[in-house]
């Protein structure tokens, strides 16, 4: 377990869990990396730390470079267990060590986790001088938790990004140069998608404070760092943390009886013959993060279920759950579905959606047992009429 040199006297000592096939909810089928830190200089800097289970493998990568006992700053930018699991662990190895965290939530965190002990706080706009660099902290609350800060390292024009600008993402590459430019940037949308979209509004005051500092490296806390494509990750994010849309539909559904599921289809091809990109999704067997990752940047939502016990079937219930929680904005929605006797479904997804702040497109759609192909043709032609307006 060997030390990454990412600069002069800066290394990568983080951890790669390839492994990891879930993260709060959603897919990563790439796993991730826990990146951490070290900074040599008078004061032996550690920025953040890993998941406590991948502890031992930090602290080897620490020990292929310094005794851990000589950690004199210990950096949690963010107190969540992926970033901090091994902090006692840590403090044992390294027990002069002081470790910083933001004031007062990033204290108020890591010692409801961890219990009770010393914490240096940390303004917004603090510096700490630790030999020939000055580390700055800049609070980002929200991005994605209360305590969130981020690190800049202005000798080395290293900003620690904590969750802004990550991935999960495992890989034994550590820059952007360094793996396929198009994965990265997917698994970068998926991430913010699925983790930090419910707060694109502090994401871009972040950015727009980050774009001011002339940072040449984005060393974040999850997946490969960016340098030589700084200008695509960037763009990325002005392009996410201002809700920007696409002129593209994702239709989503469950069915019982297939009834539903003609009906989407018939929706999929009316967007189709809009001249609309559009991407059908059946909520049984597609992993909802990755219908998110589609949905952020779309302008249309269709969401049918049949109805079942006089409520919509649980997978849906959950995809609507999750889209509440993640709350992408500006979407023009369409609820629909089939139904034996009740059709409470559809009035329940259309109430759902309306309340989360969307525009209806087209009244709910409710057909009763079988769609008969002028159902379809029906659905199609209104559909088509309303995108004209």
């Amino acid at each position: 377990m060997q030390a990454y040199q990412i600069r002069n006297e800066v290394y990568w000592v983080g951890a790669i869990d390839w492994s990891l096939r879930t993260f709060h909810g959603y897919a990563t089928e790439r796993g991730s990396t826990y990146n951490a830190y070290l900074i040599i200089d008078e004061k032996i800097t550690l920025i953040d730390n890993v998941k406590e289970h991948l502890g031992d493998e930090m602290m080897a990568r620490i020990a292929s470079i310094i005794d851990p006992s000589k950690i004199e700053v210990i950096i949690s930018n963010h107190g969540e267990p992926d970033h901090s699991g091994s902090l006692l662990a840590l403090l044992k190895k390294a027990p002069h060590a002081k470790v910083y965290a933001s004031t007062p939530n990033g204290i108020r965190i890591l010692n409801a986790i961890y219990g009770e002990f010393p914490i240096v706080p940390v303004k917004n706009g603090d510096e700490l001088n630790i030999g020939k660099r000055t580390l700055k902290f800049i609070h980002a609350p929200m991005v994605h938790w209360p305590d969130s800060m981020v690190t800049y390292d202005a000798l080395d024009r290293i900003l620690f990004s904590n969750d802004a600008f990550g991935q999960h993402f495992a890989t034994s590459k550590r820059w952007d140069s360094e793996v396929d430019l198009a994965t990265a940037l997917f698994e970068a949308k998926k991430y913010y998608a699925n983790i930090v979209i419910p707060y694109s509004a502090q994401a871009n005051r972040l950015l727009t404070g980050v774009k001011t500092l002339g940072a040449e490296i984005i060393a974040p806390s999850h997946g490969i760092i960016w340098k030589d494509h700084l200008t695509e990750i960037v763009g990325l994010y002005d392009y996410l943390t201002t809700s920007q849309k696409q002129e593209k539909a994702v239709v989503v559904y469950d069915t019982m009886w297939e009834s539903t599921f003609k009906m989407a289809v018939a929706l999929t091809e009316a967007f189709k013959d809009a001249g609309i990109p559009v991407t059908l999704y059946d909520v049984k067997t597609t992993e909802i993060s990755d219908i998110m990752t589609d949905l952020a940047d779309a302008k249309y939502l269709a969401v049918g279920s049949s109805t079942i016990s006089n409520g919509m079937l649980s997978p849906i219930a959950g995809f609507l759950n999750y889209l509440r929680e993640m709350a992408p904005t500006q979407l023009r929605y369409i609820a629909f579905g089939s139904y034996g006797w009740g059709g409470q479904s559809i009035q329940m997804i259309d109430e759902q959606l309306e309340s989360m702040g969307y525009e209806r497109l087209v009244p709910k759609i409710r057909i009763n047992f079988v769609p008969r192909p002028n159902d379809l043709l029906q659905i199609r032609e209104s559909v088509l009429e309303a995108l004209k307006k």
